[in-house]
């Protein structure tokens, strides 16, 4: 049985399976026939299961992944081509739905206190790198491949991606590849920072759930305080940066982990963190 088979759970349609073993969650996209492209049903699926990875206190690592090969395809185009003869008004609120719900499970990803990794074979195109740039972590197989494609529709990004690039590559070349739409292989994502690792694609599930482990065993408290330290400092001035730094460390200091952390240092062993 693999790892992210056990006590899963489905979601609407079987579209999303969550699966939750030794503190890790794995959340798998499960349209294989559809390389998992993104669809209005998917779209609500992921934001629940990320809503209910956050909520729940038994989990301290998330693992995103695809199933059939690929992490996200991007967009649905049968999905948008239904709905092509739809009158302009009509047509737009639909879009807007669809996207809104994508968009709950980019900010639930982004606020729950505990790491999210991306783990991506194949595919992750249009929405499915947007996901995988929301990640804090992205392990990729080596025959994986990133490309931004929204241009190649005639519309604009969704799920964060223009504000995720700019930040990881700078305005220049983030907007290059936004316009240019050119597919960008593992080797190149990892040179480029879109990528953490890169592993060979018979290695991808045993490298990510190793990383996924280690995050579990970590001090969860400090791992959910740094991450808001992370996407706090992209808005903040140093000062209100280093009075985050202050308030978080006196929230860690509180913790048992940090007692854990300290006696652990001190007896030259690894600390047992709990978690709490």
């Amino acid at each position: 049985m693999k790892s992210w088979e056990i006590t899963a759970r489905p979601r609407a349609g079987d579209t999303v399976l969550t699966a939750i073993a030794g503190g890790v969650a794995t959340v798998t996209l499960n349209r294989p026939q559809q390389l998992n492209a993104l669809d209005f049903e998917l779209a609500d699926a992921l934001a629940d299961a990320m809503h209910d990875v956050e909520a729940d206190p038994a989990v301290r690592c998330v693992v995103l992944r695809g199933t059939g090969g690929h992490f996200m395809s991007g967009g649905d185009i049968g999905t948008f081509a239904a709905d092509l003869d739809a009158d302009e008004r009509a047509r737009t609120a639909g879009f807007r739905r669809g996207i809104h719900a994508a968009h709950a499970a980019v900010i639930a990803m982004r606020r729950m206190p505990k790491p999210v990794i991306a783990s991506v074979d194949g595919a992750a195109a249009g929405a499915g790198l947007s996901f995988a740039l929301a990640a804090d972590l992205a392990v990729l197989a080596d025959r994986a491949y990133l490309v931004t494609g929204y241009l190649q529709l005639g519309t604009t990004p969704d799920c964060g991606m223009t504000f995720f690039l700019p930040r990881v590559l700078g305005a220049r070349k983030a907007a290059e590849l936004l316009m240019l739409s050119e597919r960008i292989d593992a080797a190149t994502a990892l040179a480029l920072g879109l990528a953490n690792r890169v592993v060979p694609a018979a290695q991808l599930e045993e490298e990510t759930m190793r990383l996924a482990a280690r995050l579990a065993r970590g001090p969860t408290l400090a791992l959910g305080r740094l991450k808001h330290l992370l996407r706090e400092s992209a808005r903040n001035g140093l000062d209100a940066q280093l009075a985050a730094e202050i308030e978080a460390f006196g929230a860690c200091a509180a913790s048992d982990d940090f007692k854990a952390g300290v006696r652990a240092f001190l007896v030259k062993r690894k600390p047992d963190f709990t978690g709490s």
